[in-house]
């Protein structure tokens, strides 16, 4: 069996540094991570998504974590085609028109140099592309991964999609040949049925080195709602419970397999992936100094 590794999708979330989890002492930048990082072994870096990360701040994070510990980041918005307001871009950027190629270019260079001291100091688990609801299966979408990975080569790639026919019946077989022909790993997801931006809950192995499971919560305004009614869900035991024997299957296909709380909701993501360590058994993680090191970005 693989590793398992169990954390949230930030650690540095307003609703979970206001909710009191940080104690007394813990509370500046380099005490909430230290704190997270003795409890937890991955987090995923969500900030990335809205702003683009910078290597001094990837240079802190890793001296401010143990040598195993890891850290998946999100692309920023305007990699994954997401709508991405000027005032998210370094100032010196903001004159450029959104389609404008050289911005592209700009951007994924930058983020690709703040990346690497996470990827030199082994860190950096995986980089997170979750394309939105409109990104749709056809010859597009799939020249846009190729390109991705032509312009990452050695980036450990993490795919979430948010348009439900990527892995409906008649699609599923097709997209998990993509993603293992890009060598990306295909993110299984936890959210509210029933609604129409569900995503099937399918947990596809599309690499043998990682796996990677986030929870969203199971909200009834998943996909409509602001993002605090979206994610709000506090999940019982016997929700977590019911996934051990498909986390249990992921683990056992992969070299490691990372499950993440997205339900950002004061501190219902940190309580959830606490709950889940405590239902699986101590010997179905590894011992912390056993974890493989993460690929340096080029």
């Amino acid at each position: 069996m693989g590793e398992m590794l169990i954390g949230t999708c930030s650690w540095t979330d307003k609703a979970l540094v206001g909710s009191g989890w940080y104690p007394p002492g813990r509370r500046d930048p380099e005490g909430r991570l230290r704190h997270y990082a003795e409890r937890f072994p991955v987090v995923e870096v969500d900030a990335g998504y809205y702003a683009l990360p910078s290597v001094r701040n990837s240079t802190l994070w890793a001296e401010r974590t143990p040598p195993d510990f890891r850290f998946d980041v999100k692309a920023f918005s305007l990699l994954t085609g997401h709508p991405t307001r000027k005032a998210a871009l370094p100032a010196d950027l903001r004159g450029y028109e959104a389609g404008d190629p050289e911005l592209l270019d700009e951007v994924w260079h930058r983020f690709g140099a703040a990346l690497r001291p996470l990827g030199e100091a082994g860190r950096l688990g995986a980089v997170l592309f979750q394309f939105p609801p409109w990104f749709a299966p056809g010859a597009r979408a799939e020249t846009v991964l190729h390109r991705i990975r032509k312009r990452a080569p050695r980036w450990p790639l993490a795919v979430e999609f948010r348009h439900p026919d990527w892995w409906g019946d008649d699609r599923r077989e097709r997209t998990a040949a993509l993603l293992r022909d890009v060598d990306a790993t295909a993110v299984a997801v936890d959210t509210a049925q029933g609604l129409p931006g569900s995503m099937p809950p399918v947990t596809p192995v599309t690499s043998s080195r990682l796996g990677v499971v986030r929870f969203h919560g199971r909200s009834a305004a998943w996909g409509t709602g602001s993002k605090e009614d979206r994610f709000r869900h506090a999940y019982t035991r016997e929700e977590l419970r019911a996934w051990l024997p498909r986390l249990r299957s992921l683990a056992d296909r992969v070299e490691q397999l990372h499950v993440l709380f997205n339900n950002c909701c004061g501190d219902a993501a940190v309580r959830a992936a606490e709950t889940l360590s405590d239902l699986l058994d101590p010997d179905e993680t590894a011992p912390r100094d056993t974890r493989p090191r993460s690929v340096s970005p080029t």
